[in-house]
């Protein structure tokens, strides 16, 4: 079982709920502090920890063989944690999605694959991937090879927040412009928001994507 941790206002009667995704090294009480400043107290929040404090011992660009195993942890974790906001009475279509970093990852990743929620925000990151695709290294992708981003979900409508620096050291640009690509082929309507310069953070604009959309 997954440890969950709580914030907020009580599942039986928010308004909304809004799953938050820790980064690599930190965990469910750090992610929980992003949830603070949006200033919602109507929300009810709740942040599962990954072991170890890491949902992938790698990089998110490593091949998925790697990978899967790890994805499929962390995607079990948001169905538990989605899972005990509706034993309190909130609907999925009421519930949002949110990570920094790989929990940004994983945020998209849940997103692409499971769809049916009220928003999705990968704050500085990208879609893990479905599978690996033909080619060798590409300078692009930090000398990782590509992924295919082939998912099938209807995600008509469903507001996604992808944010990324332009140079951030652990999210190449072109991965976020392409799972930017993979949600709007899917139907959702994508803002993809990238800070100038070099960087690896939560940005102002993403906070208030989600200040928006969690009030709408």
């Amino acid at each position: 079982m997954t440890r969950l941790m709580r914030a907020g206002a009580g599942g039986a009667t928010a308004r909304m709920g809004l799953v938050l995704l820790h980064g690599r090294g930190a965990g469910a009480e750090d992610i929980l502090g992003l949830g603070a400043a949006l200033g919602l107290p109507d929300v009810a929040m709740i942040a599962p920890e990954a072991p170890g404090r890491s949902w992938w011992p790698s990089s998110f660009l490593a091949p998925m063989g790697g990978m899967a195993p790890h994805v499929t942890r962390g995607l079990a974790a948001v169905d538990e944690a989605i899972a005990t906001l509706e034993a309190e009475g909130l609907t999925r279509d009421r519930i949002a999605l949110a990570g920094f970093s790989q929990g940004g990852c994983l945020a998209l990743e849940y997103g692409a694959r499971r769809g049916g929620l009220a928003g999705i925000f990968g704050l500085s990151a990208g879609l893990v991937g479905t599978s690996d695709a033909m080619g060798g290294p590409d300078p692009a992708l930090y000398g990782a090879t590509p992924k295919r981003l082939n998912y099938d979900t209807d995600l008509t409508s469903l507001p996604v927040t992808i944010t990324v620096h332009e140079r951030d050291p652990h999210i190449p640009l072109k991965r976020a412009q392409d799972s930017a690509d993979a949600f709007r082929a899917l139907g959702a309507s994508v803002r993809l928001h990238v800070a100038p310069g070099a960087g690896h953070a939560v940005t102002e604009t993403g906070i208030t994507d989600m200040r928006a959309i969690l009030n709408s």
